[in-house]
């Protein structure tokens, strides 16, 4: 099973779509979460990911917005797909019973 921020990567490059590159996932990451996410932890999870067969990566063209520098790409793989879909159903069914997953019910936060 893939890891919480694995997860958050693989679920931001999903969105993204053919946008999916390192610094519009970053920022994905940081705005739905609300939490700061590192170039460093950013490029080693990708890194990972690729090396499970999670995500593909490739460099994209160049432009002039980044100083003619290319972009690496990222897509996720049928079995990052998978694998994403797995968590969220783990996580889904760990938390069917808790007090803040069950409306109405006393004790809620």
């Amino acid at each position: 099973m893939v890891g919480e921020f694995e997860y958050v990567l693989l679920t931001a490059a999903a969105t993204l779509g053919d946008d999916a590159y390192g610094a519009a996932i970053r920022q994905q990451i940081e705005s739905t979460t609300g939490r700061r996410c590192s170039i460093g932890a950013l490029y080693t999870t990708i890194d990972r990911l690729e090396s499970k067969g999670l995500v593909a990566t490739w460099m994209g063209e160049a432009t002039s917005e980044r100083g003619g520098r290319a972009k690496r790409m990222v897509r996720l793989t049928p079995q990052g797909v998978r694998a994403a879909k797995d968590f969220y159903n783990a996580i889904i069914r760990v938390s069917r019973k808790a007090s803040w997953a069950v409306e109405g019910r006393k004790g809620t936060v």
